[in-house]
């Protein structure tokens, strides 16, 4: 490549990080504006009576349910386990992807997904190379989830949405048709592709098998769906739950977009824009207020705990290979 290519090259990557940059902060005021608008005459005596009247079975119900998804999520590192055949416990495993998971809802992916995931399993003895390998399973089974479940509640049109809003269900329709299209070539890539070794940014990506690619978009969609689950569960009765599963998964994209941390207000904008005309401004508050509380903030405390003691183990079997080598 001579010297004028190499310029153009770097001045359209230039032209297209500051578009980037633009685009992610017009979305970012967008929903600042949008939640400032539709939270600003809240009834927050009425967000808190919701609150107290949830009783103690709904709230055991929904901490049940966190739990199932956590370990739907944990279990994305089980397939790596399978995927690179490293020779670590499940349990193991268990507790690395918990931690990980915990930390990257509430604290975003560049902490929870790539830091902590490299330090807690590296300091457990596995190469960069092997923890780059389960991340990509681990992301493939989440993503590949989302796209089935999105393609098919925007393809057969199951979102409710406002009336102000119906225009854009063709839009979603034509979207939905394309996560599943593409979540359809990923599968047929992993039953047929004769190439089936890819080298990313010098780390070598082994397409998996067919039944692995089932079992990653099998637990990515029990763990999305088992989110809105609980987001349902906190809600009044009369919601139709491939709504709540669509609202969310639409939510999940607009926080990828803004990079503000477990969503923080974007994930409210988003539910109180699309439900508002169906529910009480404070019933939709309290559920996502209980939903936070259980699915982020409570599991956030204990995987704190686990990551102290992660290190504690780490720190200990350092001084004891230090000790051996001697």
């Amino acid at each position: 490549m001579n010297a004028s290519a190499t310029h153009r090259s770097r001045s359209r990557q230039r032209w297209l990080g500051w578009a980037k940059r633009i685009v992610t902060l017009m979305f970012f005021v967008l929903v600042v504006v949008l939640l400032f608008s539709l939270i600003r005459n809240v009834d927050w005596p009425a967000v808190a009576e919701t609150l107290r009247g949830y009783s103690l079975l709904t709230l055991a119900g929904g901490l049940v349910i966190a739990v199932a998804s956590y370990v739907a999520f944990s279990s994305y590192d089980l397939l790596g386990k399978r995927y690179t055949g490293h020779e670590l416990s499940a349990r193991q495993v268990i507790e690395v992807a918990f931690v990980c998971y915990a930390f990257n809802l509430n604290l975003g992916a560049w902490v929870g997904s790539l830091a902590m995931r490299y330090r807690l399993y590296t300091r457990l003895d596995l190469g960069v190379g092997t923890v780059t390998r389960v991340l990509s399973i681990s992301l493939i089974a989440n993503w590949l989830g989302y796209m089935l479940l999105a393609g098919t509640i925007f393809s057969f049109r199951l979102l409710e949405l406002p009336r102000a809003w119906e225009i854009g269900a063709t839009g979603l329709q034509i979207i939905g048709f394309g996560l599943l299209g593409a979540s359809l070539v990923y599968l047929l890539a992993c039953r047929f592709s004769k190439r089936r070794v890819w080298h990313v940014r010098g780390h070598e990506i082994v397409l998996p098998p067919l039944k692995l690619a089932l079992m990653q978009a099998a637990l990515g969609a029990a763990n999305w769906s088992l989110m809105a689950t609980l987001i349902y569960l906190l809600l009044p009765e009369e919601m139709f739950f491939p709504s709540v599963l669509g609202i969310l998964l639409i939510s999940a994209i607009a926080g990828v977009i803004t990079h503000i941390p477990a969503g923080l207000g974007v994930l409210e904008a988003v539910f109180l824009a699309l439900l508002q005309h169906r529910l009480a401004t404070s019933e939709i508050l309290a559920a996502l207020i209980g939903y936070r509380a259980l699915y982020f903030l409570l599991p956030l405390a204990v995987a704190f705990l686990m990551f102290l003691v992660l290190e504690r183990r780490g720190r200990k079997r350092k001084r004891t290979e230090r000790g051996s080598d001697r």
